[in-house]
C-alpha cells in the first residue's frame, strides 16, 4: 500500500509542476533555467520515476530518457512518503539528511535548483501581499526602526509607511495610574531611518553589478597598496564567482585553516534568514574562516564592569525591563535620565514607541531630571532639569551623590544590609578613610564642571523621592557614558546607587520606559540573534529555543583561531594581537586572554566584509588603511549593497541587494539571544513575513544566494541550502513558531503581519527585582542565569558569588584582583585621554562625544542621497556638498571666530575631518558633540594636507582599550580641536572614490 501511494505522488509530481509553471511566471522562468533529467526514487531502484525538464516543461515516465544528471534517492519508502509530504516533519526531514537516508547526487547546481524547485511548485501559487484600490499591491517589511507597509505598483516603490492595525488585528494593551487610563496608538511609530529605506533602495550609490578592481589579477599581480586608490571595472557574475570561489581553495591549499576571515559590522538588514548571524554565519562554517571576536560595542562599561556587581552576563551586564512601564507610571516620583537620549537611540530598534509612554510621564507630573553633556532631544523634548557635565567625569558626579546620601542618611540602609555586600568598604571609601580624600560635592566641582550645590540639591531630591535611573539608551544599561575611558567606573556606580535606594521596590527602578511594556512573553518567535538557520551552537542563541523549534543541520566552524575586533588593524600589520572575549554564557570568562595567530592556524591572508563599514565603527579607524593595503592580505571582496565606506578598498565587490528585494521574516525588536524579550520595548509585538516588494536592481543579488552561488562552486551549496530558497526558511521559522497557530501560511503571505496579543491583566509580568527586593524566589520569564549559577537555591538571589548586589566584587577578587585600571573597590579614576591629559590637553582643548545618529542606524541608510540627507539636524549642504554635523558651545565658537553654519576642520594627531558648524548653548562648554557611523569614508587632499569630508568621525577616536584586561572600545574619550575652514572644498579636489560609481552602474 505504502509503495503505491508513493508512486502516485511521483506520478502527480509532473503535472503539479507543469500547472505550477503554467499559473506562475516567475515560476515558469525558475523552471527554465535548467534542461536536465532528474530522477526521484529508492537507493535500491525497486520505485524510481524520471523527469524531462526541457525549455520551462516537464515530462515525466518510469524508464528512463537519458542518464540522470540530478538524482534524489531515498533508503525507503517510509523516509520517501515522510519527505515527500507536502507538510513534511522537518525533524524527521533534517534527521534523514543527516543520517544519509536521503541523498541528492549530482553537479551541485542542480542538486540546488532542483530542490528548491520542488518547494516552488507548491509556494508560487500563494498570493503575497494585499491588492489596494489604486491597483498596486501592500506589502510588509522590517527593519531596524520598525515595521513598514510598502505600496508597489509596476515593480516600482510607491511609498512606504508605518503599519496600522485594522479591526481584525489583536487588542492594544492599557495601563491605569493615577487616576488615568493609558493605551498606546494603533498603529507603529517607525525612526526615521526607517522611513527613509525607499530612498536608498533607489540611490545613485547602489553597487548594481559585479566590479573587480582594474590592478587586481587573481592569477598575476594583486597590487594591495592601490587598494582604495584604483578604480574599478565591471565582471560578470561568473568571472566574480569564479575567482572567490577559486581564492577561497587557494588559501586552504596554500595557507592551511583560517587563512580567510569574516569582517562583519554588529547590525545590518533585518531578519531571521538574511541576518549575519544567520546565513552569514552558516556559510562561513561551511568553508572556515578565523572569527573575529566582537567587543560589546555599545555596552562596553556594562559588560566589563557593572556586571561584576549584579550579574547579568546573559544579558551583557545590563538589566531586564520587566514590568516597569507599569511600575513607573504608578509609583515613581523621578527619573533621572544619565546619558541617557531615548528618543534618538530608540533602545535600538523600537523606533518612538518609548516616546508616548514618557509623554504619559510628564502628563502624571513625574519630575525629570537629564545629566548629559548635550542638552539632547530627550531633554528637549520634556523639559525638567538639565545637569551638563564634562564627558568621562560621570563617575565623580555618582560618588559625590552617594556621599551626600551616606552622610546625611538618604538610602534605604536595611535594604543595604539585608540585600548587599561590601558596602562598609564602599562607605570609608566614599568618606575618605580608604584615601584621605572625601568625595563630596566640592570635590567633583572641579572635576565635572557640576557645582557643589546643584549636586547637593540632586541627592537630596533623589534620596527623598521613589525614582527611576534611566542609565544609557534603554535605561538598565546600553551606550551612554559606558563608552568612555570610565565607562565601566561609571556603569558600577550606576548599580551601586540603585543598591542605595533599594532596587525593585515600588517606584525605585532602572529604565527611561523606553522597555517593560505588559506583553505575552511566552508566546514564541525567535530573535535575529537566535540563529536563524545558521546551525550554529555556540556564537548566538540559537541551542537555547530555536533549535529544537526548527529542526535544521548543525554547522561547525573548525578554525578556533580568533581576532579581537578593535585590533584587526594590528593582527595584520603587526602579525599578532591580543584580545579578552565576549562571552555572555559566565562572567568569568572575560578574564582569560586569547592570542593571535593561534598555534597550527595560519595568519588571515584573505578578508569577506560584509554589512557596514569599519571606518566609522572602528574607533581609530584609518588604521582599517594601511591594513587593507599590507602585502600579506592577498584578496579582499566586498559584499555590499552600496559604495560606501570600504567597499573602495576592495579587489572583488559582489553587489547585494536590500530587505525590499528578497525574502525574510522577523518580529519587531526581537533580538533574541543576549537580547531576550527585547520586543518588550514595543507597544504591540509584530511579526512580519519579509515581502520581496520588488525585483532585484541591476544585477544584484540576495546575501543568501550569493553565499548560496559560491558554496555551489565548492560543492556544498546544497548543504548550505537544504533544498529551500529564503521563502522556504520563512516558512520554515514560521512553522516553528507560535504564530503557526494563531494564523495559515496563505493568510499570513497575504496580509504580512500578525499582531500577537497583549498579555491578560492578570497574567503581566511581575515588576524586575521585585522578586529580589522582597527576597522572594524569582518569578519572571527570563532562564537566567544558569542553573549552576544560583549561590543560593535555585532561583533566590542574583548572579553574584553571593546572590547579593556587591558593592566589592566577588569576581574581580577571586579574578583580577591587582588591576590598577579596574580595581575591587571602585575608585574614580580619570579618563586617560581627557583634561588630565596635561600636554595633550593643551593642544587639543576640546572633548568630543559621538553618540549613535537619531537619523541612521550605525552606517545603514545615511548618506546614499536618502531624504535623511536633507534633514539639516542630520547633514548640512554647503556648496552642494553633504557635511556631517558637529556641535560646539557658543562661548567656544565664539573664541574661535566660528560662526553657526561655518565649515571647520575637526582635528587631532589621528586626523582631521571637515564639518558643518552648529553654534548652540545645548552643549557644555569645552565640549564637541557628534555622531559616529558617516556611512562615508571620504579622504581629500586640500590645500596640501589630507582632509576626510565624508564625516568619519571615528577616524579621531582612540583605538585604547578602556582598561588593562579588556577588549573594549572607548570612542567618548576624545580630545580635539577646531578651526573655522576657510580653505579649499570637496569639489575643488578629486576623490579617490571619483570614477567608482561609473563601474558600479556600467
Amino acid at each position: 500500500m505504502k509503495e503505491l501511494v508513493l508512486k502516485t505522488i511521483l506520478f502527480a509530481l509532473g503535472p503539479v509542476v507543469n500547472r505550477s509553471a503554467k499559473k506562475s511566471e516567475e515560476f515558469r522562468t525558475f523552471l527554465s533555467r535548467h534542461n536536465c533529467i532528474a530522477q526521484i526514487g529508492l537507493k535500491d531502484g525497486s520505485i524510481s520515476r524520471f523527469y524531462a525538464i526541457r525549455d520551462g516543461k516537464i515530462t515525466a515516465s518510469s524508464k528512463a530518457p537519458g542518464k540522470p544528471d540530478v538524482s534524489l534517492l531515498f533508503k525507503d519508502v517510509e523516509t520517501a512518503l515522510e519527505l515527500m509530504n507536502a507538510n513534511p516533519d522537518m525533524g524527521e526531514v533534517v534527521h534523514a539528511a543527516k543520517n544519509f537516508k536521503v541523498m541528492f547526487i549530482g553537479p551541485d547546481p542542480l542538486c540546488v535548483w532542483f530542490g528548491q524547485l520542488l518547494n516552488a511548485s507548491q509556494q508560487c501559487l500563494i498570493e503575497k501581499g494585499t491588492l489596494m484600490p489604486d491597483g498596486s499591491r501592500r506589502f510588509t517589511t522590517l527593519t531596524n526602526g520598525g515595521p513598514l507597509f510598502v505600496h508597489v505598483k509596476d515593480d516600482k516603490i510607491l511609498r512606504v509607511t508605518p503599519i496600522e492595525f485594522d479591526a481584525k488585528d489583536a487588542d492594544s494593551w492599557s495601563i491605569d495610574a493615577r487616576g488615568k487610563r493609558f493605551t498606546p496608538k494603533r498603529k507603529a511609530t517607525v525612526a526615521p531611518h526607517a522611513m527613509s529605506m525607499k530612498s536608498v533602495v533607489y540611490s545613485d550609490k547602489r553597487v548594481l553589478y559585479p566590479m573587480k578592481r582594474v590592478d587586481f589579477d587573481p592569477n598575476g599581480e594583486r597590487n594591495p597598496q592601490n587598494r582604495g586608490i584604483s578604480g574599478y571595472e565591471r565582471i560578470s557574475w561568473d568571472e566574480a564567482l569564479d575567482i572567490v570561489s577559486s581564492e577561497i581553495k587557494r588559501q586552504k591549499q596554500k595557507y592551511g585553516p583560517g587563512s580567510m576571515t569574516i569582517a562583519h559590522g554588529s547590525h545590518h538588514q533585518w531578519g531571521n534568514v538574511g541576518y549575519y548571524l544567520s546565513s552569514l554565519l552558516r556559510f562561513g562554517n561551511l568553508i572556515g574562516f578565523t572569527r573575529l571576536s566582537l567587543n560589546p560595542d555599545s555596552w562596553e562599561g556594562w559588560y566589563w564592569g557593572a556586571q561584576h556587581h549584579w550579574g547579568h552576563s546573559q544579558r551583557v551586564g545590563i538589566a531586564g525591563n520587566y514590568g516597569t512601564v507599569e511600575d513607573c507610571l504608578q509609583e515613581a516620583e523621578m527619573m533621572v535620565f544619565w546619558s541617557c537620549d531615548a528618543e534618538s537611540t530608540n533602545g535600538g530598534y523600537m523606533g518612538f514607541e518609548g516616546t508616548q509612554r514618557r509623554l504619559w510621564a510628564k502628563e502624571l507630573g513625574i519630575e525629570f531630571v537629564h545629566i548629559d553633556p548635550h542638552y539632547n532631544p530627550t531633554a528637549q523634548l520634556l523639559g525638567g532639569r538639565w545637569i551638563p557635565i564634562k564627558p568621562t567625569t560621570d563617575p565623580a558626579l555618582a560618588q559625590a551623590i552617594m556621599y551626600v546620601w551616606v552622610t546625611e542618611g538618604l538610602y534605604d540602609q536595611e535594604y543595604v544590609a539585608q540585600r548587599t555586600t561590601g558596602f562598609e568598604e564602599w562607605r570609608d571609601y566614599l568618606l575618605g578613610k580608604e584615601d584621605g580624600t572625601p568625595k563630596t560635592p566640592e570635590w567633583q566641582e572641579p572635576e565635572t564642571g557640576v557645582p557643589a550645590r546643584v549636586v547637593r540639591a540632586l541627592a537630596r531630591q533623589w534620596g527623598g523621592k521613589k525614582t527611576y535611573l534611566a542609565a544609557g539608551a534603554n535605561g538598565s544599561g546600553f551606550g551612554g557614558a559606558g563608552r568612555g575611558a570610565t565607562g565601566a567606573q561609571w556603569a558600577r556606580c550606576m548599580v551601586m546607587m540603585m543598591a542605595m535606594q533599594g532596587l525593585g521596590k515600588p517606584g525605585v527602578n532602572m529604565g527611561n520606559l523606553q522597555a517593560g511594556t505588559p506583553l505575552d512573553h511566552e508566546f514564541y518567535f525567535p530573535g535575529y540573534a537566535d540563529g536563524g538557520i545558521s546551525g550554529e551552537l555556540v556564537f548566538n542563541g540559537n541551542a537555547v529555543n530555536n533549535y529544537q523549534k526548527m529542526p535544521h543541520v548543525i554547522t561547525m566552524n573548525p578554525v578556533r583561531q580568533m581576532i579581537p575586533k578593535q585590533q584587526l588593524p594590528e593582527a595584520i600589520i603587526n602579525g599578532k594581537a591580543e584580545g579578552y572575549l565576549w562571552d555572555g554564557v559566565a562572567t568569568e570568562l572575560q578574564f582569560a586572554p586569547f592570542q593571535y595567530p593561534m598555534p597550527g592556524y595560519s595568519p588571515i591572508h584573505m578578508i569577506y566584509k560584509y554589512g557596514g563599514s569599519y571606518f566609522s565603527t572602528l574607533t581609530e579607524s584609518s588604521r582599517m588603511v594601511e591594513a587593507y593595503r599590507h602585502d600579506s592580505i592577498d584578496c579582499v571582496v566586498n559584499q555590499s549593497i552600496w559604495m560606501e565606506g570600504e567597499a573602495q578598498f576592495a579587489d572583488i565587490i559582489l553587489p547585494a541587494c536590500t530587505a525590499f528585494e528578497r525574502y525574510d521574516i522577523g518580529e519587531w525588536a526581537a533580538g533574541g539571544g543576549y537580547l531576550p524579550h527585547g520586543f518588550n520595548g514595543t507597544n504591540h509585538r509584530i511579526v512580519a513575513l519579509q515581502h520581496k516588494c520588488i525585483e532585484p536592481r541591476g544585477e544584484s543579488k540576495s546575501d543568501y544566494e550569493i553565499f548560496s552561488l559560491i558554496l555551489q562552486r565548492l560543492g556544498l551549496g546544497a548543504i548550505f541550502n537544504e533544498g529551500c530558497s529564503e521563502l522556504d526558511w520563512c516558512k520554515r521559522v514560521f512553522n516553528s513558531s507560535d504564530v503557526s497557530k494563531r494564523i495559515s501560511w496563505k493568510e499570513f503571505c497575504k496580509k504580512g503581519y500578525y499582531v500577537v496579543p497583549a498579555e491578560k491583566p492578570a497574567l503581566r509580568s511581575p515588576v524586575n527585582f521585585r522578586w529580589f527586593a522582597e527576597g522572594r524566589m524569582k518569578d519572571i520569564q527570563e532562564a537566567m542565569p544558569l542553573p549552576s549559577q544560583w549561590a543560593e537555591d535555585f532561583g533566590k538571589g542574583l548572579q553574584t558569588p553571593s546572590g547579593k548586589l556587591e558593592f566589592m566584587p566577588e569576581t574581580l577578587k577571586r579574578s583580577d584582583p591587582n588591576n590598577p585600571e579596574r580595581p575591587v573597590l571602585n575608585r574614580y579614576i580619570p579618563a586617560w585621554e581627557g583634561p588630565h591629559s596635561k600636554e595633550l590637553f593643551g593642544k587639543y582643548p576640546l572633548q568630543m562625544i559621538a553618540t549613535h545618529s537619531r537619523y541612521s542606524f550605525h552606517t545603514h541608510v545615511d548618506g546614499k542621497n536618502g531624504f535623511t540627507q536633507d534633514i539639516t539636524d542630520h547633514r548640512v549642504c554647503i556648496g552642494g556638498h553633504y557635511y556631517w554635523l558637529v556641535r560646539l558651545n557658543a562661548r567656544d565658537a565664539e573664541a574661535r571666530g566660528i560662526a553657526h553654519g561655518d565649515l571647520v576642520k575637526v582635528f587631532n594627531d589621528r586626523g582631521a575631518i571637515l564639518c558643518a558648524a552648529h553654534v548652540t548653548s545645548g552643549v557644555a562648554n569645552g565640549v564637541v558633540k557628534s555622531f559616529e557611523a558617516s556611512a562615508e569614508y571620504d579622504l581629500r587632499e586640500l590645500d596640501g594636507e589630507q582632509l576626510e569630508v565624508g564625516g568619519c568621525m571615528n577616524i579621531l577616536t582612540p583605538s585604547r582599550s578602556q582598561q588593562r584586561g579588556t577588549s573594549s572600545m572607548s570612542p567618548n574619550s576624545c580630545l580635539v580641536e577646531v578651526m573655522r575652514w576657510d580653505g579649499s572644498r570637496p569639489g575643488d579636489a578629486t576623490s579617490k572614490t571619483d570614477g567608482v560609481q561609473e563601474a558600479a552602474h556600467g
